[in-house]
């Protein structure tokens, strides 16, 4: 999908899920384990994407984000299927 955003689930290293939302989801991903992503990753490291959903546009993917994090925890991987 050309021009599209992602929304993407993270598992850090304390077990913790962190999500966000990217147009380039393997760049954001190496920025996050290098320590140059979220100040949250930068103290809590990934470990591996989780999970990823396209997208057609930033607005989508940013309500798509706020209706992730509104779910509990063991709701947040059904998210994506």
């Amino acid at each position: 999908m050309r021009d599209a955003w992602f929304l993407y689930l993270l598992e850090c290293k304390n077990g913790a899920f962190y999500a966000g939302i990217t147009n380039n989801l393997d760049a954001r991903y190496a920025a996050h384990v290098s320590g140059k992503g979220a100040k949250y990753t930068r103290a809590n490291p990934p470990v591996k994407i989780l999970a990823s959903k396209a997208y057609p546009d930033r607005s989508a993917a940013s309500v798509a984000e706020a209706q992730l994090k509104q779910l509990p925890r063991q709701q947040k991987l059904t998210f994506f299927i």
